[in-house]
């Protein structure tokens, strides 16, 4: 586990149990923990005597992240995560500990979280859907996986950006201008988080999108652009040849 911060790399560091039950039920981590033989936590997720260590920390260092303005490298993913469960590839929900724990040990009263990974962040939305001092968005593919995150699923402090199958750079900057600034502005966050997937790259096999290494960067740059204080959180991305390159722009974004 990586944390990058001004292209400088430092390993990250595990979740605590507390930090973990800030979004999560007792239940659910007990079941990750206690695992010694492999077995399917939903029909995408596997789980094995050491995930528990994987997904903490992964957590640990998106934590990390949110205190120090980084960028945390991390798997598995999170942003799938319910607070009872696991789900698409995520066990624990990193960016919604790490938000959790910048509230708690930052005193901030507002955060917003733009999660432009190709699938709707399902988990990182129902954690904090009653929550008014997180803002949660979403630029996704839809209809697609996991079959929420649609034009009429929004609420006060939700908003749910769904874009058709074949959108690329332009789409997903026109969206970004027109929807998603106005509305983080509005809510004036002291912090951004990003749950930054790659998944919606031309290359990845798992979705339908045409978003190229250049738009990633430009995400990046208007995610940064947004707050004083701005982290990030690897979420998607299964294209292995194309990923470090969009990292690497994507940090470029945020750095710039």
């Amino acid at each position: 586990m990586l944390l990058a911060h001004q292209h400088i790399w430092s390993e990250g560091r595990a979740a605590t149990v507390e930090e973990l039950l800030s979004c999560h039920t007792a239940e659910h981590v007990e079941l990750v923990r206690s695992v010694e033989d492999a077995v399917w936590l939903d029909g995408d997720t596997v789980c094995t005597a050491t995930t528990f260590e994987a997904a903490s920390l992964a957590a640990g260092t998106a934590i990390e992240a949110a205190l120090r303005g980084g960028f945390a490298l991390v798997r598995p993913p999170g942003h799938h995560a319910l607070a009872g469960r696991a789900m698409g590839f995520c066990v624990f929900n990193n960016v919604a500990v790490a938000a959790r724990s910048a509230q708690q040990r930052l005193g901030l009263e507002r955060i917003a979280i733009i999660d432009f990974d190709v699938h709707h962040g399902n988990g990182t939305e129902a954690i904090f859907r009653d929550d008014d001092g997180v803002l949660f968005v979403s630029l996704h593919q839809w209809p697609f996986y996991p079959g929420s995150g649609g034009p009429d699923d929004q609420a006060e402090t939700t908003l749910n950006v769904p874009l058709r199958a074949g959108s690329g750079d332009d789409e997903y900057l026109h969206a970004f201008a027109q929807v998603v600034e106005p509305a983080v502005e509005r809510f004036e966050p002291e912090l951004v988080l990003v749950s930054a997937g790659f998944d919606a790259h031309a290359a990845d096999p798992l979705s339908d999108m045409r978003v190229t290494a250049d738009g990633f960067r430009e995400l990046a740059r208007r995610c940064r652009a947004l707050s004083d204080r701005v982290a990030a959180v690897l979420e998607g991305g299964y294209d292995l040849e194309t990923l470090p390159e969009l990292v690497d722009t994507a940090l470029d974004g945020f750095t710039s």
